[in-house]
């Protein structure tokens, strides 16, 4: 798989989908997650819709090194090392769940290379005031976070753990990836989907080929300030996400929309975390063509 090598020698790992002509959107994948996380496996039609689509595994998934420490805000040198690497000039960013923290940081502090923003089901910032940030959160949500508020060495325990159970379950039937969690019907009826399941089979045996280092830092950052506010964003942006979500419950994205300036909500009634391949390439494409 290509990779560059930013400035702090680091090597990031990289995948292009689609159109190599078309409208270049970077697509920033979740926690945990890696480069293959995509809208479908279909790559013909992510060509068809005009996109050349962008992704990488962000610092310590798949084959990129650890950036050990990190904050939310230190994935734009990242980004904006790989748009000049691959002579992109601007582009659109789009964030799932992990990843919409760090397109909202991409979107304030590349201003000008970034046309547009899409966070989907993406958290609150964990400091934010009179904010309860697990309220509404599935116990095994909530038991993760537990981990990293008690540290690093307590994290890469149990997710060393938990990430082999994931491989388990993924192998056996890639519709039990999320066992023990209480899903909206939603959810359940797309992990069944076989486009859904192929990218999970896909990404659960890569995303953390090299250990737990990224999921750690990932909910390190999360519970940590994320080092930019929301409030300096003036690109386009808007917040999506499922109004049944037990991930990241509806009340993160209410608050986002409400303290993003200028930002569109749109709240997907009786849609819960998981994206369907189909709807997922529409709102895409909407963004890449900024409609």
């Amino acid at each position: 798989m290509p990779t560059i090598r930013v400035k702090d020698g680091r090597e990031l790992m990289y995948e292009e989908w689609g159109d190599p002509g078309g409208i270049p959107v970077f697509a920033l994948h979740g926690t945990p997650g890696c480069r293959l996380n995509r809208p479908t496996p279909d790559e013909e039609r992510i060509a068809a819709a005009g996109i050349r689509l962008v992704t990488y595994d962000r610092p310590g998934y798949g084959g990129s090194d650890r950036d050990h420490g990190r904050r939310v805000v230190d994935c734009v040198g990242d980004v904006e090392a790989l748009a000049d690497a691959l002579g992109i000039g601007r582009f659109a960013v789009e964030g799932g769940s992990g990843g919409g923290p760090h397109a909202l940081a991409v979107g304030a502090r590349l201003a000008d290379r970034v046309t547009g923003v899409q966070c989907v089901v993406g958290v609150a910032p964990y400091d934010a005031p009179h904010f309860d940030w697990t309220a509404g959160m599935d116990p095994e949500n909530v038991k993760e976070f537990g981990w990293a508020l008690e540290g690093e060495e307590r994290l890469t325990e149990e997710l060393t753990k938990e990430e082999a159970k994931v491989r388990a379950r993924v192998a056996e039937d890639p519709a039990n990836l999320l066992d023990g969690f209480v899903l909206p019907e939603a959810d359940v009826a797309l992990l069944h989907d076989p486009r859904v399941q192929q990218l999970i089979r896909e990404s659960a045996t890569e995303e953390c080929r090299n250990g737990v280092g990224g999921w750690v830092d990932d909910d390190l950052a999360f519970t940590y300030p994320w080092g930019f506010d929301v409030g300096e964003l003036t690109v386009p942006v808007e917040v999506r996400y499922g109004a049944s979500d037990v991930l990241v419950p509806a009340a993160h994205g209410d608050w986002l929309a409400a303290h993003i300036p200028g930002a569109t909500a749109r709240v997907e009634s009786g849609k819960g975390h998981i994206g369907d391949p189909d709807e997922s390439l529409a709102h895409l494409s909407r963004l890449a063509h900024g409609s």
